[in-house]
């Protein structure tokens, strides 16, 4: 999947100088972050309502406008799919794959080497209460 989104990133990045009037892509750099924000923000929204829904053939075109957006922004941040990667791996290494970085400080494991050392198993999430946050 990573060498779909680093070919749709460069794609972004050949058609932001296109011309506006032919090109959506050219046209939201045109416009600026504020207007990539909301676009991503939309789709993010049209997402959930179709998992909500149960219509999965929506999410995964939803989904695809998505990681579009996304990309399209990450452009514009000066943000490359490889940043998000290894992001990706320092949160494995960590936590395991399946989980999230919290949002308040907690004590993490040390680890001497993170390619060293055991990752935590994927947890699988179903079935488990949500909780609400305060």
């Amino acid at each position: 999947m990573s060498d779909s989104l680093e070919r749709l990133y460069l794609a972004v990045l050949a058609a932001r100088d296109l011309d506006p009037a032919t090109s959506r892509t050219a046209r939201l750099f045109q416009r600026g972050p504020s207007k990539m924000a909301k676009k991503l923000a939309e789709e993010a929204i049209e997402v959930v309502i179709d998992a909500v829904n149960g219509d999965s053939e929506a999410v995964i075109r939803e989904s695809a406008d998505l990681l579009y957006n996304l990309t399209v922004l990450w452009a514009s941040a000066g943000v490359r799919p490889e940043d998000v990667w290894r992001e990706m791996t320092r949160r494995e290494d960590m936590l395991g794959i399946a989980e999230k970085l919290p949002k308040s400080p907690m004590k993490l494991p040390k680890v001497a080497s993170p390619r060293v050392a055991a990752r935590r198993p994927i947890v699988a999430l179903e079935g488990r209460a949500a909780r609400k946050r305060h």
